[in-house]
């Protein structure tokens, strides 16, 4: 006679779930409560000689008649895409930052954008407010 008897192949988690809880309570009681410092160090503020250096910032104004103005000098719509190619030619930095009229269509922004980016000019920035 043989008793019908079934093995259950499962693994029993349990002791495994004790083990793992009694770790996270050994790793929370030894961590270190003691507040490391990072020292840091503030940067000087500017020399005369850095901030000329640094006074190489493009800005194309357009103002509410759609006038165009490279750092406060007048330039054409017409000679725009020259003037900028000129200037970008032999900068590394070829970043250019565009200020509107509050009350200019954008698609005049998107126009001078677009003549920017054929000029060679790499990144361009929009500014608001005024200058």
């Amino acid at each position: 006679m043989r008793a019908n008897l079934s093995l259950n192949h499962a693994i029993n988690i349990t002791p495994y779930i004790d083990i793992l809880l009694v770790l996270l309570i050994i790793f929370m009681v030894i961590q270190p409560v003691e507040d490391y410092e990072l020292r840091g160090r503030i940067p000087a503020p500017p020399s005369n000689e850095a901030r000329a250096a640094t006074t190489g910032v493009i800005v194309l104004t357009i103002d509410s008649q759609s006038n165009l103005a490279i750092n406060r000098q007048s330039v054409s719509a017409v000679e725009l895409g020259a003037k900028l190619f000129e200037i970008y030619a032999a900068r590394v930095d070829k970043n250019l930052f565009v200020q509107g009229a509050p009350d200019l269509p954008f698609g005049s922004v998107v126009k001078v954008i677009d003549t920017a980016k054929g000029a060679g000019v790499g990144d361009v920035g929009l500014l608001t407010g005024t200058r």
